[in-house]
């Protein structure tokens, strides 16, 4: 399975040729990101093409402010008026759209290690939704999406139960639990998370030993492109499927072709007259 990139890979290549190239050149770029996000690259002063502003635009930037998302964000970046030419600064500002989520997911983390009990629901895509429970021994995450395709259930299925297979074999790795339309997980029922028909449920139970201090960035950035990681994967999984049957029925067609009787062919007399037999 591909794991979706965590950076956003064309503002990364942006800021890198800055640092190789002579002359800097201008820029006035508008780029979008999994969800919905939005980035705008440019030049705050157009003669000088040495700084440039790099902002971002999520839907759900306004809930975070429950979870000192200014604060976070200062932690990371700091002062960034003068950027030092290193790919750590780079790789954080080709990151923010995957630390706005780290802003909740950090937050709810230290409310399970104080034993306090918070739910918040995200409207982070259209309107699909991701739920946010912290308890004393777990923080549950469980995601509604949307599917268009009643094709997409049925491939769905068949991916969570991967995921169901592993922690088979692996009992470290966190429970996964896929469920679709009315059978609506118990944790979101009673809130205004996103429910009802063609809505796929997936919940992600994470427990003390995933969201330590060594493992809890790895975390954010594995769960956080899921919802993206999991639609992705059910379209490659059809264009491997219609290519499959593009193939097979070009084969079939094939041999269609070559089990065609030959036509008769006319014949003629001497003098020009055409026969059949009979």
């Amino acid at each position: 399975m591909i794991l979706l990139e965590v950076e956003n890979r064309i503002i990364a290549e942006v800021l890198s040729s800055r640092y190789t190239e002579e002359e800097i050149p201008g820029v006035d770029m508008t780029v979008a990101d999994f969800d919905g996000a939005m980035y705008h690259i440019s030049n705050p002063n157009p003669e000088d093409t040495s700084k440039i502003l790099i902002s971002i635009s999520v839907q759900f930037f306004h809930q975070l402010k429950d979870f000192d998302v200014d604060k976070y964000m200062s932690d990371i970046y700091g002062d960034m008026i003068t950027v030092p030419e290193s790919e750590t600064t780079i790789s954080n500002v080709a990151r923010l759209r995957r630390n706005c989520f780290g802003a909740a997911f950090s937050k709810f983390f230290e409310y399970q290690k104080a034993g306090k009990q918070e739910t918040v629901v995200l409207q982070y895509k259209g309107h699909e939704t991701m739920f946010l429970n912290a308890m004393k021994d777990r923080v549950t995450v469980v995601f509604s999406t949307l599917f268009t395709d009643k094709d997409d259930v049925v491939i769905g299925k068949v991916f969570m139960k991967a995921f169901q297979d592993v922690r088979g074999r692996n009992p470290a790795a966190p429970q996964v639990i896929f469920s679709h339309d009315k059978d609506v997980p118990r944790e979101i029922q009673g809130t205004n998370a996103l429910t009802g028909e063609n809505v796929g449920y997936v919940t992600f139970v994470l427990f003390p030993r995933q969201i330590t201090d060594d493992r809890m960035s790895n975390t954010i950035d594995l769960i956080h492109t899921f919802r993206d990681y999991l639609h992705y994967h059910i379209k490659c999984s059809k264009a491997y499927l219609h290519q499959r049957m593009r193939s097979r029925t070009a084969a079939l067609l094939k041999v269609l072709n070559r089990a065609r009787p030959d036509t008769e062919k006319e014949k003629k007399t001497a003098s020009g007259r055409t026969f059949s037999r009979k």
